[in-house]
C-alpha cells in the first residue's frame, strides 16, 4: 500500500513538473524585406536533451546555432533560461513558414508552435535582426496624435505628442532637437507640470508612453496643411549580446533620433450659403451675447460704462466684436478690450468684452439699439445670429454749474464751476511767521556748513559716481554676481520645499544650472550633460565631482517620472551643498 502512494506521489510531482515547462519560439520581427535577416530564438525554462530545430525551408541559415544559458537566484528560487537562436536570410518573397522545432525534457518530447512572417521587397536600409541601432528603432516610437484631421477654418484641433516605449528597452535621457513650426495655424502650447508614465498599446502591443507636448491649432487658410514633425535625440538602452557570469545580457546604450513624421490635414472652408453680412470669422459652440449698462438713470454730462461680451467655446482671440451704436446725442469714446480666456485640449473657452465710456449731452430718454452677432456653430454646421436687447437709459437734467463737454475736449466731463463767493477761501490770510534765530545767520556755524558741504560733497558724488560706472560696466562680473545670488536663492528655495517633491527638484535644477553659469560662465543654452562634465573637467574638477554633479541632475529629471521619499530628497540636498563645496575648492 505503502509503494504504491509513492508511486502516485512521484508521478504527481512529474506531471507537475512537465506543466512547468515552457518551450516556444520567438521572431525579431514579422515583416521584413527579402534583403535583410530574421532572428529566431527557441527558448526553454528547463534544460533538455536531442534539440532538434526545424527545416527552415525558404530560408538560408547564415548564422547558428548560438546557446545561451541564464541561470540566476531570487529570494531563494532559482530561474532558469536556455536558448537557441539562428540568423536566416529569405530565399524568395511571400509568407514563409517557420516549422515546429522539438525538445526532450525528463522524458518527455516538446514542440515549439509554427510561425509565419511575411517577406516583402528588398528595402532602402537592410537592418539585421541582432543590430542594436535596429532593436532601438522598432521598440521606440514618437507618435503625433491629431484630434480631427478634417476640421473648418478656424476651428480647433489638438496635437499630442507621446513617446511610445516597449517594454524590451528603457530609455535614461532624451532631448530635443527640432521645434515643430506651425506656418498657417494660430497654435497655444498646453503647459504639462510633470511628465507621467502610462501604460497602453501601440500597434497592439503592450507600450509605455509619455505624453511630451500637447498644442491646440486653429487653421488660418482652407486646404492642405502639413504639420511639422516633433524631433527627439533619446537614449535607448538595449539587450547586447553580452553576458555576465550568471547568464544575465549586458544593456547596451543606443543615441536614436525619432521623429513624429509629417501629418497633413485638410481643412474644409465655411460654407457661403446662409452666411451672413456681419459675419467676422468666429467658429464654435454654444455662444452668448450679452450688453450690459452699470446704469439705466444718471444725470447729463456724467458718464456710464457699456459692455459687448462674448462668451463660450470659440476662437475667442480671433475674431471682431460687433460695434455698439448709440444716439448722435451721446458721445461715445474708444472701447476698453478685455478677455479672460483659457486654453485647454477643446480649444479656447471664456469671454472677450468691449467696454465703451458713454456721456449723454442732455435730458431725455436715450436707447442703446440692439446688437447683432453671428458665427458658425460647429455643433449644427450652419451660421447663428445673437441679438441683444435694446436698453433704454433715462436721463435727466445736468446739474447747476456743470459744463457740457465738447468734441473737442473730451476731458472736461461734469465739471463743476466753483463760486464767485468762495473762489479764494482756500488762501490762508495770517501766514503767522516766526524768526529763525535771535543771532544773525551770516558767518555763522551753520551758514558756514551750508557753504561747505558742496565742496566735501561733490568730490565724494564724483568718487562714488566712477565706481558705480564701473560696476555697470563690468557686464560679465554682473552677470556672475546674478547667477551667484540666484544659485543662492534656488537652494534655499529647494530647502523650504522639501517634502513637496516637484517643487524641490524643479528649485535644485535651477540653482544648480545658475551654479554653472556663475562658476562655468556659459548660456542656458549650452547645458548638455558633454558639455557640463567637458567644462568641469577642463577646470580641474575630479572625476568623482563631475559624477555627482551629472547624478543630481539626473535625479532632477527622473524625479519627473518617479516618486521619492523625503530621505532621498534630503539626501539629495545635502548632497548639491556638498558637490558645489568641492567645486568651488577645485575650481
Amino acid at each position: 500500500m505503502k509503494s504504491k502512494v509513492l508511486i502516485l506521489f512521484l508521478l504527481m510531482l512529474s506531471s507537475l513538473a512537465n506543466a512547468q515547462v515552457k518551450f516556444e519560439a520567438e521572431v525579431s520581427k514579422n515583416r521584413l524585406g527579402i534583403n535583410e535577416r530574421l532572428r529566431v530564438d527557441f527558448i526553454m525554462n528547463q534544460d533538455g536533451d536531442n534539440f532538434n530545430p526545424p527545416s527552415f525551408s525558404g530560408f538560408t541559415v547564415v548564422g547558428g546555432p548560438n546557446q545561451a544559458v541564464s541561470n540566476s537566484y531570487n529570494n531563494g528560487q532559482r530561474s532558469y533560461s536556455k536558448t537557441y537562436s539562428y540568423f536566416l536570410a529569405p530565399k524568395e518573397r511571400g509568407k514563409l513558414r517557420i516549422g515546429q522545432a522539438e525538445i526532450t525534457i525528463n522524458g518527455e518530447v516538446y514542440k515549439t508552435v509554427p510561425l509565419t512572417v511575411e517577406v516583402t521587397a528588398a528595402v532602402d536600409v537592410p537592418t539585421d535582426g541582432d543590430n542594436s541601432e535596429y532593436v532601438a528603432s522598432e521598440n521606440l516610437h514618437l507618435v503625433a496624435e491629431i484630434s480631427d484631421t478634417s476640421p473648418f477654418i478656424n476651428e480647433a484641433i489638438t496635437v499630442v505628442y507621446k513617446l511610445y516605449v516597449s517594454q524590451r528597452v528603457n530609455v535614461s535621457d532624451w532631448r530635443q532637437l527640432d521645434n515643430p513650426k506651425f506656418s498657417d495655424f494660430w497654435s497655444q502650447n498646453i503647459d504639462i507640470r510633470r511628465l507621467q508614465v502610462e501604460n497602453g498599446e501601440y500597434q497592439g502591443e503592450p507600450y509605455r508612453y509619455v505624453v511630451l507636448r500637447k498644442t491646440v491649432l486653429y487653421p488660418q487658410k482652407t486646404g492642405e496643411l502639413d504639420i511639422e514633425p516633433l524631433t527627439l535625440n533619446v537614449s535607448v538602452e538595449v539587450p547586447g549580446n553580452r553576458r555576465d557570469i550568471f547568464g544575465n545580457r549586458f544593456y547596451e546604450t543606443v543615441e536614436k533620433v525619432v521623429a513624429a513624421g509629417n501629418r497633413t490635414i485638410n481643412v474644409k472652408p465655411l460654407p457661403q450659403e446662409g452666411k451672413p453680412a456681419g459675419f467676422t470669422g468666429a467658429v464654435g459652440k454654444n455662444l452668448n451675447l450679452r450688453v450690459t449698462t452699470d446704469k439705466s438713470e444718471l444725470r447729463a454730462t456724467e458718464s456710464l460704462e457699456a459692455k459687448v461680451e462674448v462668451s463660450g467655446q470659440a476662437n475667442l482671440k480671433l475674431f471682431d466684436l460687433p460695434p455698439l451704436t448709440v444716439p448722435a446725442s451721446m458721445e461715445k469714446y474708444e472701447p476698453q478690450y478685455t478677455e479672460n480666456v483659457n486654453t485647454n485640449l477643446y480649444g479656447m473657452q471664456g469671454s472677450i468684452a468691449n467696454t465703451y465710456t458713454l456721456v449723454p449731452q442732455a435730458k431725455g430718454k436715450y436707447p442703446i439699439p440692439s446688437v447683432s452677432f453671428s458665427y458658425f456653430d460647429l455643433n449644427t454646421e450652419t451660421y447663428k445670429t445673437l441679438t441683444s436687447e435694446e436698453i433704454m437709459l433715462d436721463v435727466n437734467a445736468a446739474p447747476a454749474g456743470a459744463v457740457s463737454p465738447s468734441r473737442n475736449d473730451r476731458a472736461a466731463v461734469a465739471q463743476q464751476v466753483p463760486t464767485a463767493t468762495n473762489q479764494f477761501r482756500y488762501i490762508k490770510l495770517n501766514a503767522n511767521l516766526r524768526p529763525v534765530g535771535k543771532e544773525p545767520f551770516f558767518n555763522s556755524a551753520l551758514f558756514w556748513s551750508l557753504f561747505l558741504l558742496p565742496v566735501v560733497f561733490i568730490p565724494l558724488a564724483i568718487f562714488f559716481g566712477k565706481k558705480r560706472e564701473a560696476i555697470a560696466g563690468d557686464v560679465r562680473g554682473n552677470r556672475i554676481k546674478k547667477a551667484n545670488k540666484l544659485a543662492r536663492k534656488y537652494l534655499s528655495e529647494a530647502r523650504k520645499n522639501l517634502g513637496d517633491q516637484e517643487k524641490f527638484y524643479d528649485s535644485m535644477e535651477r540653482a544648480l544650472h545658475n551654479y554653472l553659469k556663475a562658476k562655468l560662465h556659459i548660456q542656458t543654452s549650452e547645458m548638455s550633460k558633454e558639455r557640463i562634465q567637458e567644462l568641469l573637467v577642463t577646470r580641474g574638477v575630479g572625476a568623482t565631482t563631475v559624477a555627482d554633479f551629472k547624478d543630481l541632475l539626473r535625479n532632477c529629471e527622473f524625479a519627473r517620472y518617479t516618486p521619492a521619499s523625503n530621505v532621498a530628497m534630503k539626501q539629495d540636498y545635502d548632497k548639491a551643498v556638498q558637490v558645489i563645496s568641492e567645486i568651488d575648492k577645485q575650481v
